[in-house]
């Protein structure tokens, strides 16, 4: 693929040089990350699913020497000229690296990745979620596994929620961890960073004072009500705790009702991942079932 690189605007890149190092900081180094606004995907389905849903693609990287499957060929193609991708970057520069180094951005040990793209990080904006009837959104409060957070995001786009928020002081979600664990929904699926509850609390606020009624579900073990008894088919900001201390105080405090999952046997409580996916199951059946009438 070594004629796609330099020859659309793109460089040859056979070192570990400076451009290269710009690029490996995306996967590593949260700060520079978010100051450059950009991370590195992988992967055919994300880096799709990204294309689809309009994300900004700044750069592609591809491999010297090597031969594009028709995928490959048709993304670098119509990004590099331009072509109507939905990325809204217009022409996309696309690099050749020396495959040793593009598997090593990759993180692979011994394949060499096809393609890699450089793409832009969304605003943090919670105007990002919407604002319908049914809305269902997920709040994280400062989750400390980038696993567990790409899970949930992962369960909330298969089963129909309209966005996750992450609070306070947590993974990040475009660590390469998580964004693995989302195998493509984080490009699906509104992921907002906010800096406290208060922030969120006051975009709450705003959805009532326009109409929206919503609820808020904190989810607790020692919950008052068993999740399955209250009623989850109008909108719903479901609140889900940190993996050792749980819900905030303040987020217990901004809770309407707080529920928990019934359970057998010796478990006293699910991972995070599990909890917040056996609850997202439980709106979206009963959504299913209002949906479908008596």
């Amino acid at each position: 693929m070594s004629d796609l690189g330099p020859a659309r605007g793109g460089v040859a890149v056979h070192a570990r040089d400076a451009r290269f190092q710009q690029w490996q900081a995306l996967l590593g180094n949260r700060r520079k990350r978010h100051r450059a606004g950009a991370m590195l995907v992988h992967g055919v389905r994300p880096i799709s699913l990204a294309v689809e849903h309009g994300w900004e693609v700044r750069e592609l990287l591809v491999a010297l020497d090597h031969a594009p499957s028709r995928w490959a060929r048709a993304l670098v193609d119509d990004t590099a000229t331009g072509g109507d991708t939905g990325t809204g970057s217009g022409r996309v520069p696309v690099h050749a690296l020396a495959p040793e180094l593009l598997a090593e951005l990759g993180e692979k040990d011994e394949e060499v990745p096809e393609v890699l793209a450089v793409v832009a990080l969304p605003v943090d904006d919670l105007e990002r979620l919407g604002a319908p009837d049914d809305l269902l959104v997920v709040v994280l409060d400062r989750p400390t596994s980038p696993g567990n957070l790409g899970s949930v995001v992962r369960s909330a786009d298969a089963l129909g929620a309209h966005g996750v928020v992450v609070t306070g002081h947590a993974a990040d979600p475009y660590d390469p961890r998580a964004v693995r664990a989302t195998t493509g929904s984080l490009f699906a699926l509104p992921v907002v960073r906010a800096p406290e509850p208060v922030t969120v609390l006051a975009w709450v606020e705003g959805l009532r004072e326009r109409g929206v009624a919503v609820r808020t579900v904190a989810t607790d073990e020692s919950g008052s009500d068993p999740v399955d008894a209250v009623d989850l088919t109008g909108p719903t900001v479901l609140l889900v705790g940190n993996e050792t201390r749980g819900l905030s105080a303040a987020w217990r405090d901004a809770a309407d009702v707080t529920v928990r999952i019934p359970m057998r046997g010796a478990a006293s409580s699910l991972n995070l991942a599990a909890a917040t996916t056996a609850v997202l199951y439980e709106a979206a059946r009963q959504r299913r079932v209002t949906a479908s009438g008596p």
